[in-house]
Order: C-alpha cells, then sequence, then structure tokens
C-alpha cells in the first residue's frame, strides 16, 4: 500500500467521522475504528478512496491491544493513531457511581494508553509515529460535572507527558487535543446547543471539521513531543462554574 494509514477510534460518527473523512480526502488509508456503529462505518467506508473498518469493545482492553497488534503486523507504513472514542456520561461530583466510573476509566483512559503502547512498541512507519489522545478543554477550566468522565480525561492527559518521555522513539510525537463544545450532547434541544457552544471567548461555533484540521496538522509532528492543542475558540481561557449544557439551561448567555 502505498498511502499511509491511520487508525481512528469511534471513527464511524461525530468527531471520528469528520476526522476520517478529513485525512481520507488528504490520501491517506483510513482504519475506522467501531464498537456498536458497524452500519454507519460500513457506509463512511464506501464513500472513501481507501478504508477499511474494524470493530473492538474498547472496554477490553486485550482486544483493544490484539488489534493495534494485528494492524501494525499487516501495516508497512501506519503513521497516526487517533483515540478519540470516549463515553460522557453523568454523575455528581458528591456521589461518583461506580459502574459509570469504571466504564469511564477503561475506555477513556485505560485502552487509549494500552494502545498507544502496542502502537508505538510494534507499528512501522515512515517518519515517525503520531498518537493524538482526546482529552477535553475542561481539564483547563474545571467544572464539577460529568465527575467520572472528567476524571477519566484528567488520567488521559497524564499519560501523554509520560508516553513522550518514555515510550516513544526520537521520530515519534505524543499530542493531546483538547476540543470544547463541538456537537450536541445528551437530550439538548437545537436551541440549547446553539447558546451552550457559543459560550466561549470568540462567541462562536467550534465544528467538527476544526478538530479534524487540527488532527492533520498533528500529524505533521510541528509541535514537541507531549504538547496540548486546544480547539476550543478559546473556551478554557474562561472560568466556567458549571458544564455549558447547565449554563445553557440556567440563562447563561454568549
Amino acid at each position: 500500500m502505498s498511502r499511509p494509514a491511520i487508525l481512528v477510534t469511534g471513527g464511524a460518527k461525530r468527531l471520528g467521522a469528520a476526522i476520517v473523512r478529513a485525512f481520507a480526502e488528504a490520501g491517506w488509508h483510513v482504519i475506522i475504528h467501531y464498537g456498536q456503529s458497524q452500519d454507519e462505518a460500513e457506509a463512511l467506508a464506501a464513500t472513501l478512496p481507501s478504508a477499511e473498518t474494524v470493530s473492538c469493545d474498547l472496554a477490553d482492553g486485550d482486544a483493544s491491544v490484539a488489534l493495534v497488534e494485528h494492524l501494525a503486523r499487516r501495516l508497512s507504513d501506519w503513521r497516526v493513531l487517533v483515540n478519540s472514542a470516549a463515553v460522557f456520561d453523568a454523575d455528581s461530583v458528591t456521589a461518583l457511581d461506580p459502574a459509570t466510573n469504571r466504564v469511564a476509566m477503561q475506555v477513556n483512559a485505560t485502552t487509549p494508553a494500552r494502545m498507544a503502547q502496542a502502537f508505538l512498541a510494534r507499528a512501522r512507519a515512515n517518519g515517525g509515529r503520531r498518537v493524538i489522545q482526546f482529552t477535553d478543554q475542561k481539564l483547563a477550566n474545571m467544572n464539577p460535572d460529568f465527575f467520572s468522565y472528567t476524571m477519566s480525561k484528567a488520567a488521559t492527559a497524564a499519560t501523554v507527558q509520560m508516553l513522550a518521555m518514555g515510550a516513544a522513539g526520537p521520530e515519534d510525537r505524543i499530542y493531546a487535543l483538547a476540543p470544547g463544545a463541538i456537537l450536541a450532547s445528551h437530550d439538548q434541544t437545537e436551541e440549547e446547543t446553539e447558546v451552550s457552544h457559543r459560550l466561549n471567548l470568540l462567541k462562536r461555533k467550534t465544528c467538527a471539521e476544526e478538530i479534524a484540521e487540527a488532527c492533520l496538522w498533528l500529524a505533521e509532528g510541528h509541535l514537541a513531543s507531549g504538547e496540548t492543542l486546544f480547539v476550543d475558540s478559546g473556551q478554557h481561557l474562561l472560568s466556567q462554574s458549571r458544564d455549558v449544557i447547565y449554563l445553557a439551561r440556567e440563562g447563561v448567555r454568549p
């Protein structure tokens, strides 16, 4: 295969699909990971010049590592791993829900770290490998909502610098990408989404294509390894007492 390869977890829908499309248009071979969204993954792959789909439950860390090792044996130029898949379920700052926490920590933190380790140990790539771990702007703009989710993203952010220091070769780069509010979440109405997604310094909606463009840029390795790139229209520079979902419902406006 003459095209460089990229694996995008959660690549069938939402931000993952935007990333997949951008890399496909830029001439990459894209590997679309899905959990439950087989129909969406296969439909997306069918529209692209060079794509395939793979399935794995990210709650199963061993199976996720086995998937990476299988791809590493088969692909001769696998340059980028994007861990964009995540669970985003609510629990309370006053009452952590153990079941919610277990899933969030496994899917959002432990499995991405293990997949990154396996990728860096096994993948062959021309010009170095790139790992892009999705975190969240709220780590720099903390609020108490979505307690276990935020804990898991903080854990992921902590692994980025450690992987950069101890698991990467001199040509490799490990990055965190921290989005702001991009797409509707949970039961948000269109009106609530319009309001909540403009609660940032620029008072504008950040679009999914900006996230995809950021991944393309990071794939070139322009930043030093271990760095975080925020794509949030300045949201992380604010001080917000609650998640923007709730701020919009409480009447806060841009």
